[in-house]
């Protein structure tokens, strides 16, 4: 596949109307039960309230151990937070990768229903690209809220493609997929067009054996189009190295998914569209007007003006390190980003200032931010007002 940098930068970028709030702590490493919180996850609901996930470690900050999914409840905008509620445990291997969304279109539940898709594992990561351990794919659900939640279904067959059968005897896929993470953070439910009330969740796996340089990663996606019951995996995306990636829905039956690039040579994310939901890709591309330093990103449709989706993008946009986390607004569903506005920058270069995030809508020009800070130390939130 070609490669090429979509840049299309401004001399001079207005930046956003500066009213951020104080940044709130939500998850704080080494309170509540877990030495370390990561990987943050948020989704507004129906009723007003917000649900912010992470990742609980209970002994310590690495990436695989004895992790649950956890999560707190706001029901003031995000001003304060509620105590800890562990969603899921999986004894004490490894739960992650939450990627909530809710369900407003099945008439089964007219109060809509809450979707929480997580990743399970038995090893660490480079154990599991060598064919040494497992990654599986689950959701659970939730009527009221997230005040309780289902037995865990297991997707794993349908949305994944191991050659595992030590896992599951179902598990014989030719295409022998390895590593497998949901996006990290929210999923979506397109709201319009042909494929209206399609819930879709990015992803990424490794194929195959290891290979240098990440070569082996690659981001797709999977959908369902009835409530949960049947899955389908999309196309995977034609640019080696995707790795965690989110998905948004823009105009005209079209969905974009903005991606990282584990492989690190070209320090941008790279961009894939669709024009059937999700299912296939039209166009790949690297965008040179979001830098990042191969790290997670976060992208949310904020409402539409003059025909186009607003949305909203937000990481570490530093090429260098994770710092310099950077909220972008784009008014032509991502041709452009006039609009910048700076959450967090190490005064003093500390490392990992500032790295993954999600955005949630929070009034009709004010978006929240849930973030970590200071070194994986604490997830805070905030939020800001946009033009």
């Amino acid at each position: 596949m070609l490669r090429f940098a979509f840049a299309c930068f401004l001399m001079l970028a207005p930046l956003l109307a500066p009213a951020q709030s104080k940044d709130i702590p939500v998850f704080v490493s080494g309170e509540e039960g877990h030495k370390s919180y990561r990987i943050p996850a948020i989704l507004d609901l129906p009723n007003g309230d917000i649900l912010a996930f992470a990742e609980g470690r209970v002994h310590g900050a690495a990436d695989f151990g004895d992790v649950n999914i956890v999560m707190k409840r706001s029901r003031d905008k995000g001003k304060t937070w509620s105590g800890l509620q562990t969603v899921v445990d999986y004894d004490t291997l490894q739960a992650g990768n939450a990627a909530p969304v809710m369900d407003l279109t099945d008439p089964a539940y007219p109060n809509g229903r809450l979707f929480l898709f997580y990743n399970t594992g038995n090893a660490h990561e480079h154990e599991v690209r060598s064919a040494k351990g497992w990654r599986e794919v689950w959701y659970i659900t939730s009527i009221d809220n997230g005040q309780t939640w289902s037995a865990p279904v297991n997707i794993t067959a349908q949305v994944h493609r191991p050659q595992m059968p030590a896992a599951n005897p179902a598990y014989t896929f030719t295409e022998d997929w390895r590593a497998y993470a949901n996006t990290p953070g929210h999923a979506i439910q397109l709201k319009d067009g042909k494929y209206k009330g399609r819930i879709y969740v990015a992803a990424n796996h490794s194929e195959g054996k290891p290979k240098n340089n990440a070569e082996d990663y690659f981001a797709h996606g999977f959908y369902t189009d009835d409530h949960g019951k049947t899955f389908k995996i999309s196309a995977t995306v034609p640019e080696s190295g995707g790795n965690e990636a989110m998905a948004v829905e823009i105009t005209n039956n079209r969905l974009m998914m903005n991606i990282r690039n584990q492989q690190g040579d070209v320090r941008s994310r790279i961009v894939s569209i669709s024009s059937d939901g999700g299912a296939t890709w039209d166009t790949t591309y690297f965008d040179a007007q979001l830098p990042d330093p191969v790290n997670q990103g976060s992208i949310l449709a904020l409402g539409k003006k003059k025909g186009k989706t607003i949305l909203a993008f937000c990481n570490a946009a530093d090429p260098k390190r994770r710092d310099n986390l950077t909220l972008r607004i784009s008014y032509d569903e991502g041709k452009t980003w006039p609009v910048q506005h700076v959450i967090a920058k190490s005064p003093d270069d500390e490392k990992d200032y500032a790295a993954y995030s999600d955005l949630v809508q929070v009034g009709k020009k004010e978006v929240g931010v849930l973030y970590e800070k200071n070194g994986y130390r604490r997830i805070v939130f905030t939020t800001l007002k946009w033009k």
